[in-house]
């Protein structure tokens, strides 16, 4: 007989929860957990716990917290101030799914006897006759798809994941299903920043939580003519125009950085464009290695679209990126995702 119960991931919003009340319809003996990340996080603090609590008191599944706040600074923190100080530009959910989400609470889904995890991700697990294994597909959800931010699962966890909001296209079915069982969070609003940083200023949480500091520096362009200022290195992303304070002939925006001469490089608006990029740290999920080309499409940031490319691995087990049409600010830290269809193949870290 099948092992039907399932450890979901709850944050006390109304896609966890109605995760929830999906699983149990169709069998599934669910368990409700919360992970206890950062002190007065978005997606930890104590309405979370209850919010996460009362729906799981009202559907009739047990809850449990877990403590992991010194896994989630060593793997997701630590992690976001390090891109920060290299020049970087992280995007810490991804680090959080990989060693949390899908680490951690694996590992205690396991403990407790379980057979599969699930969270209110907006993505697709099946299994792929044409490939022979399980895969991780974008879900019907359109723009809020989250296929991208789950790139680096590992791949043997798979089959053991559930995401009963898969075939949803719009989160206001999502809402309109908790309203009709009288879930209180139905109208709670979507957490759109990062966790720990819940007012959104990163550039305080660096300065506050780190060795980073406000060190000017030099704004240049890239023939190293000095152009103005900066007030720190991570002060600017790639792409960026407002905030420069530099008056100039023609638009500009930052294309780069030397860190040791701590210098902020900025260009025109064609200077931000790469046909080619590297990507190391990579996760494959459809295949096993990459020796030949492979045609895909690739993602390099979670708001962008997708963009044709060929990719092969080099000798040192790194990507190699080659874009049909050149792709603008891409970005150092962020991860660049490949499908094919509307299969995830793998991705990795964008290093340039």
């Amino acid at each position: 007989m099948e092992n039907k119960k399932v450890l979901l991931g709850m944050s006390g919003g109304v896609d966890s929860s109605v995760s929830a009340l999906l699983l149990k319809e169709k069998g599934y003996e669910v368990i409700g957990t919360t992970l206890e990340l950062y002190a007065g996080s978005s997606c930890c603090n104590i309405n979370t716990y209850i919010d996460a609590k009362m729906v799981c008191k009202q559907i009739g599944v047990p809850h449990f917290t877990y403590e992991c706040k010194e896994e989630f600074k060593k793997n997701v923190i630590d992690d976001f101030i390090n891109c920060y100080a290299n020049c970087r530009t992280p995007n810490p959910c991804i680090e959080c799914n990989k060693f949390m989400k899908f680490g951690i609470m694996w590992e205690k889904a396991k403990e407790l006897g379980c057979n599969y995890i699930a969270t209110g991700h907006y993505a697709k697990t099946e299994y792929n006759e044409e490939y022979g294994r399980w895969v991780l597909k974008k879900s019907n959800a359109g723009k809020k798809d989250q296929s991208y931010v789950l790139w680096n699962i590992p791949k043997e966890l798979i089959e053991h994941v559930l995401f009963p909001l898969a075939d949803f296209e719009e989160k206001k079915q999502i809402r309109e299903i908790a309203r009709n069982n009288n879930l209180k969070v139905a109208n709670k609003p979507d957490s759109e920043d990062i966790c720990f940083v819940p007012d959104g200023n990163y550039k305080k949480f660096l300065e506050n939580n780190s060795n980073i500091k406000p060190k000017k520096g030099n704004i240049v362009n890239s023939k190293g003519e000095i152009l103005g200022e900066h007030t720190g290195l991570y002060n600017y992303t790639i792409g960026q125009r407002k905030g420069l304070g530099i008056s100039y002939k023609v638009p500009l925006f930052v294309i780069g950085f030397n860190s040791l001469k701590n210098e902020v490089i900025v260009g025109e608006e064609q200077e931000l464009y790469s046909k080619q990029v590297l990507v190391n740290n990579v996760n494959l999920l459809l295949v096993d290695e990459i020796k030949e080309p492979i045609e895909v499409e690739v993602k390099t940031r979670y708001s962008s679209k997708t963009a044709k490319a060929q990719i092969v691995e080099d000798e040192n087990n790194n990507i190699i990126v080659t874009f049909e049409e050149p792709q603008r600010a891409i970005t150092p830290g962020q991860s660049a995702v490949f499908y094919i269809g509307d299969i995830v193949l793998g991705g990795g870290k964008i290093v340039k």
